[in-house]
């Protein structure tokens, strides 16, 4: 077990500190429900108190058990706890019942920061594959994000939720709404790694003290098949991370982890079995000046959760949902 009072900590802009690693739960397209609680129980045993959770990941209800579980043991109070889920495209215009079947789900009584999933309602079904499209989707809506946002902020002021997150944001979507949160996000969740860093969104969410977040921080081998393609980079496999490693003793993706917390995002990664190891890299000799230099040549714009399944009819390709170009494609109501 790890000593938890020495894992190191970030503060929020509501002036909250939180742990600088958390741990995934998004298993479900290669691990069923039990091995993903079952990793989440041995995490919070281990030491681990920030759990990334999700209702479109279909295991909050074995994850509740194993928290509920955990809390009884004594192992941790529940304020101890920092727990995130998100609403699922479905669920925009009910937030409340999303959040509320959440925290039946989680037995956590409330939600400590509740993300708006994606910032449209474009649902696809469990496990789908990448040719799966719904009829229904629409490109990201100003007023429609919004209205799911205020949604939100009405459960912070019921008490259900504590902090709200976005995800999988653009700069251009972060320039429609920026001025219009009457509760500010304290987070961003989005894909960060190695060969995807996203500086300059980095920067933005940084300069806004809005904290990043960042899913598959070892570049994710492990992901659903629906989001591989043959040119896609596996940052654990190039040179410059084997041979940081080598210098270290340690294996890449424990550096990838150590370069993501030097830099100052939060990583959430997933494991089944190393998650000890993972957690217990956040005391451990940090990486020199050079090695993260080294590191930050390693981008590459290697996005691997694509999002194809989101896209809406007319849109040309997965491209067009990250905004490339600085503006928000198909956007209605973009000013």
């Amino acid at each position: 077990m790890v000593d938890v009072t020495k894992v190191p900590q970030i503060t929020l802009n509501t002036g909250d500190k939180v742990p600088c690693i958390g741990l995934g739960t998004f298993g479900s397209d290669r691990f069923d429900a039990d091995e993903v609680s079952n990793a989440v129980e041995g995490a919070i045993r281990a030491g681990y108190r920030m759990i990334d959770c999700a209702a479109c990941y279909g295991n909050e209800k074995e994850i509740g058990a194993v928290i509920k579980k955990v809390l009884d043991d004594k192992v941790c109070e529940r304020k101890d706890l920092y727990i995130m889920t998100k609403v699922w495209n479905d669920m925009h215009r009910k937030v409340e019942e999303s959040c509320k079947k959440s925290i039946a789900d989680l037995k956590c009584d409330y939600i400590d920061l509740f993300f708006i999933h994606w910032p449209f309602p474009n649902y696809h079904a469990p496990h789908c594959d990448v040719t799966s499209r719904n009829p229904d989707s629409k490109p990201f809506s100003v007023a429609e994000f919004m209205d799911t946002y205020r949604q939100c902020e009405a459960m912070v002021k019921k008490g259900l939720i504590r902090h709200i997150g976005i995800s999988n944001m653009t700069i251009p979507k972060m320039k429609q709404v920026i001025d219009q949160f009457e509760i500010k996000p304290v987070a961003c969740e989005i894909e960060l790694h190695p060969c995807m860093q996203q500086q300059e969104l980095f920067d933005y969410l940084v300069e806004h003290d809005i904290q990043p977040v960042g899913y598959m921080p070892m570049g994710s081998p492990m992901r659903p098949e629906r989001d591989m393609e043959p040119d896609d980079i596996a940052d654990l496999q190039l040179p410059e991370m084997k041979k940081i490693a080598e210098a270290h003793g340690v294996h890449p993706a424990i550096i990838a982890l150590k370069w993501a917390i030097q830099r100052g995002q939060i990583p959430i990664p997933f494991s089944i079995h190393n998650y000890e190891a993972n957690l217990a890299c956040t005391m451990t000799e940090p990486l020199t000046d050079e090695e993260m230099a080294v590191i930050k040549t390693l981008e590459k714009n290697n996005r691997l959760v694509k999002g194809q399944v989101f896209l809406w009819p007319g849109a040309n390709d997965w491209h067009d949902l990250w905004d490339e170009d600085g503006v928000i494609t198909d956007c209605p109501d973009a000013k």
